[in-house]
């Protein structure tokens, strides 16, 4: 049975991949999106407050004005937000079978399982298996989800090379380039986590950081600092890396910036917060 949280991705899912169907009415598509899967956030910000993840309800907060702009300037069908739309689309193809055909999805996870249990047999850190998804090591279980797979990151970057102009080589060249890379350092993260919270690496501020599980403040640090600020360097590095095979991206990238930062600007200064 679906959840709440799935069946409002899996609306976004479909109105996003509708408006590649060149049509009328594909702009209001798009919209649906972007206000499904922001609702999707929404909906999920008790889990994110439960194992004390503060970066996805700070992206909550952002994701209003984010909506009202992208909302208004696809009704007008401002090119680089159709282009974004776009590219929200081509990432919908490729992770929504991974998240709606569940042998899909399982697959995955299953192979991930594996591969990071491998890396941390290599550490000299064996683990045993709770249950087919579920890591144990010195009295602690790590629940492996799609999530932990990479599926998402991999899914954004390719979907934003699918949304640009480029030539095949350009997009072969990009694939090659994101996948195999954001694949491996996830695997990479995904040790670090389980080391960190089995071998209680960071248990610092449990006033802050704990749930009430035992042991919960060094999978905070691991899993929800320390992990999350590296991803977001990697990523970053990856879109520039991007933007040397795919110049085009660049100034998508630079459109991007143009657009939103000219709207919250005309938006503070409606309130009086700019002069």
């Amino acid at each position: 049975m679906l959840t709440m949280v799935d069946a409002l991705l899996l609306l976004a899912s479909a109105a996003f991949i509708g408006s590649l169907v060149p049509f009328r009415y594909n702009n209001i598509l798009a919209a649906v999106g972007w206000a499904s899967i922001i609702s999707a956030l929404y909906a999920e910000l008790p889990y994110y407050f439960s194992v004390n993840n503060f970066i996805y309800p700070l992206f909550a907060l952002l994701s209003v004005p984010f909506l009202i702009i992208t909302w208004d300037r696809l009704y007008h069908r401002d090119e680089p937000v159709m282009s974004l739309s776009r590219a929200a689309a081509f990432a919908c193809l490729i992770y929504a079978p991974f998240a709606f055909i569940s042998p899909l999805g399982d697959w995955l996870i299953g192979v991930v399982v594996g591969q990071t249990r491998w890396m941390l047999d290599l550490f000299r850190l064996p683990t045993a298996l709770a249950s087919w998804n579920i890591i144990a090591r010195n009295g602690l279980r790590t629940e492996i989800i799609l999530a932990c797979t990479g599926i998402q990151s991999i899914a954004i970057m390719l979907g934003v090379i699918g949304g640009v102009e480029s030539t095949l080589r350009q997009k072969v060249i990009g694939l090659l380039l994101i996948a195999p890379v954001i694949y491996g350092l996830n695997i990479v993260r995904n040790t670090f986590v389980i080391a960190a919270y089995t071998e209680q690496w960071f248990p610092y501020l449990p006033e802050f950081a704990s749930n009430g599980e035992y042991g919960y403040e060094s999978f905070f640090w691991a899993h929800n600092v320390i992990s999350e600020i590296l991803a977001l360097f990697v990523l970053i590095g990856l879109a520039y890396q991007l933007f040397a095979v795919i110049p085009a991206l660049g100034d998508w990238a630079n459109d991007l910036y143009t657009v939103y930062h000219d709207d919250v600007a005309r938006g503070l200064r409606r309130i009086g917060l700019l002069p």
